[in-house]
């Protein structure tokens, strides 16, 4: 059965996609997984940091299972299988906490958008990334003409998408895509998280949100989240509070 498991290592959250005999093809039943597990972690405290992978040694991820989508109606092929897939990457690419994809084989199609979403990507040697969906008739929906065109050059993603051209783990890592190229992708992204003991929590969800609002991820959230944050910090917020709960004038001073 196709499923996205969450288990825990040492303040790490390990997200990992198990569809292994299609190369983790993502499912609508998967999708939905992935989405329940993002809004958990998000309110778990515990959680330093978020690791992505897939199960096996192939695949990171394939993308999109064909038989799901192939039957679909053109109209609900659009609105809700695009729409879903969107809402549910961003809702990974906008996580407060740090986020890693463990790229354990090759991201094709919708696996490369779901290791866009993450903030760094680590590379096994033979994982390859690729846009493949002019070759089923389609174009790359989750994504792969926006926030891939954001991590990688724009010759590169028509490299990809209009040509059908495989990117090696040694040239993702030169274009800046991957972080590093290792045997072993999860022993890496595991030993990082474990310097977060050292970094603030609270300063790493700022820097984060302050990083996606100059890259244009989400920006507008990420702006009033930190502009609603310096406000509820502020003497005035309280004594507006208190004024409203004793039903009077408020006295701001301006702290």
């Amino acid at each position: 059965m196709s499923t996205v498991t969450c288990t825990y290592d040492d303040g790490a959250a390990v997200l990992t996609l198990c569809n292994p005999a299609k190369l983790n093809a993502l499912t609508t039943d998967m999708l939905h997984q992935l989405e329940a597990h993002l809004t958990d972690l998000d309110c778990n405290s515990d959680v330093r940091a978020v690791i992505v992978t897939g199960e096996g040694p192939r695949a990171f991820c394939c993308g999109a299972d064909i038989a799901e989508w192939g039957p679909l109606a053109p109209a609900e092929f659009a609105r809700n299988w695009v729409r879903d897939g969107h809402r549910v990457f961003d809702r990974l690419a906008r996580l407060s906490k740090p986020t890693i994809g463990a790229l354990n084989g090759h991201a094709f199609g919708g696996g490369l958008e779901l290791a866009a979403c993450c903030d760094i990507r680590v590379m096994a040697p033979r994982a390859t990334l690729a846009l493949p969906e002019a070759k089923v008739g389609i174009v790359p929906g989750w994504s792969g003409t926006q926030r891939v065109a954001r991590l990688l050059p724009e010759a590169v993603v028509k490299e990809m998408a209009l040509f059908g051209r495989r990117i090696s783990a040694e040239r993702a890592f030169a274009l800046g895509f991957a972080a590093e190229v290792v045997e072993d992708p999860m022993i890496w992204a595991q030993d990082i998280v474990a310097t977060l003991t050292d970094i603030s929590p609270r300063a790493n969800e700022i820097a984060k949100a302050m990083i996606h609002g100059a890259v244009g991820e989400d920006r507008a959230a990420a702006i009033e989240m930190l502009g609603s944050a310096a406000a509820a910090a502020s003497a005035d917020r309280d004594e507006g509070v208190q004024a409203f709960i004793e039903k009077r004038s408020p006295k701001f001073n301006g702290q």
